[in-house]
């Protein structure tokens, strides 16, 4: 049996199918403190690449890059 799909059945008009939007680009001013899926980063930026650091949900030490960050997540304000 084949089922013919109408444009009432469309992936997009589905809310699941809707994607989250992509954070805009996370501040680049050193020791900026960001929050980011209920967790504090850090940006540090010493010889390399700057990095977000924070902690994971463990307590073990968690570096980001911006794109990670972008792509979880951020505010300049914890979530309640």
């Amino acid at each position: 049996m084949v089922r013919v799909m109408n444009e009432s059945d469309s992936p997009a008009s589905g809310s699941a199918a809707q994607t989250q939007p992509i954070s805009p680009a996370p501040p680049t001013t050193p020791c900026t403190v960001v929050w980011s899926q209920g967790r504090p980063f850090v940006l540090e930026s010493g010889a390399g690449r700057p990095r977000w650091m924070g902690m994971d949900r463990h307590g073990r030490p968690q570096a980001l890059t911006g794109d990670e960050l972008c792509r979880r997540g951020w505010s300049y304000r914890r979530a309640r």
